[in-house]
């Protein structure tokens, strides 16, 4: 108080009323604060399950959900498609758009085709090799190629036909069912295509002839979940642990995680946590050539070339009881980052990764 014992008893009479002031916005704001807070936290999710992210030409963003179709934001507002709308599931786990602007979404119901106003819709019944379908590419030539939970079909624009992969040598647990389940398919730059499997490894096609690789070549696990190329055309794989599967509890440990290839050897990361003996979902190169990896249940790494940078502070671990469970991260053209989870739609934020619900906030 000597501080304040100033020559004039009216200075007291200041400071002791801004104190007052100051007091009451501070517990004001607390107030505002703690009611943001929970309206956030009472706000509406995108989804449970985010895990699928796509933006068009249009710059439109395309979310893929487990139980409410495709949410689509278009810089203004949120909107929903699903079977109500014409789309032929409401599980969506891919996106692509062709060169007449029309969006494909696969759908675990089938394959629909979104012109912006109706929806046309194929099955196995106009030849898709399974309904259950988990990743689409249209690759430079513009074919479009289906991955499915058993096999793949291509589409020339009017007829679909079964595209056969090869099997590799193999050891597979009594309990494995899902090796016939691609996971992804992407085009590299020299044009080739690339299909994982989950229990297969990965297989490259040419054009005229098939490259296996599996853990024998160097992968760290044969359940290949994610691919992506990077500007120096190395090759990222993320893959699950399928011990996670034995119906033996003590045995559900296993290999999984991060793999590099360079086009002659293959790199693993034990060294960094959650990269090694774990799941990796999502990879993705932005903009400026970092790589971002989701590592399940410990957050998302930026990968510089050099160094690993762990990102795990987030506004709503109460939407991820089990940790994080990256399904997907994209970079829009805005330089957003983007991150679909197990508990919804997340972008991040500094060095925050905070929830974007259907409230927002979207900027």
């Amino acid at each position: 108080m000597d501080v304040y014992n100033l020559r004039i008893i009216g200075a007291l009479l200041l400071v002791s009323v801004v104190a007052t002031i100051s007091s009451c916005h501070s517990k004001t704001n607390m107030k505002n604060k703690k009611i943001e807070q929970q309206s956030q936290t009472k706000a509406p999710q995108i989804d449970e399950y985010v895990v699928e992210i796509f933006e068009d030409s249009k710059k439109n963003l395309w979310f893929g959900t487990i139980n409410n179709g495709a949410a689509k934001f278009d810089g203004k507002a949120l909107t929903y498609l699903t079977t109500e709308n014409g789309l032929i599931g409401n599980t969506v786990t891919s996106f692509a758009e062709d060169k007449q602007g029309n969006i494909w979404l696969g759908t675990h119901n089938g394959l629909s085709k979104f012109d912006g106003k109706t929806f046309i819709n194929f099955t196995d019944k106009n030849g898709l090799v399974n309904n259950t379908v988990s990743e689409l590419l249209i690759d430079k030539k513009g074919i479009l190629w289906v991955g499915t939970w058993n096999g793949v079909s291509k589409f020339n624009g009017t007829t679909f036909s079964t595209f056969t992969l090869p099997n590799p040598d193999v050891e597979l647990m009594p309990y494995q069912s899902t090796m016939h389940w691609v996971s992804e398919i992407i085009e590299d730059k020299q044009g080739n295509i690339w299909f994982s499997r989950d229990g297969y490894g990965v297989c490259k096609y040419n054009g005229q002839s098939f490259t296996l690789y599996t853990k024998k070549d160097g992968l760290v696990s044969n359940n290949i979940q994610e691919i992506e190329e990077d500007k120096k055309g190395n090759i990222w794989f993320g893959s699950r642990v399928v011990e996670r599967d034995n119906p033996d509890k003590t045995g559900r440990t296993g290999d999984g995680g991060l793999s590099k290839f360079d086009g002659k050897s293959f790199t693993h990361f034990p060294e960094i946590k959650g990269l090694s003996k774990n799941e990796v979902y999502a990879i993705y190169e932005d903009s400026k050539g970092n790589i971002w990896i989701g590592a399940n249940g410990v957050g998302v790494y930026r990968y510089d070339g050099k160094d690993f940078t762990l990102f795990s502070k987030t506004d709503r671990a109460d939407l991820m009881p089990y940790g994080y469970g990256i399904q997907s991260i994209l970079e829009d053209k805005k330089g957003n980052l983007w991150l679909g989870l197990s508990g919804g739609l997340f972008r991040l934020q500094g060095d925050s990764i905070i929830n974007v619900s259907r409230n927002g906030p979207w900027n």
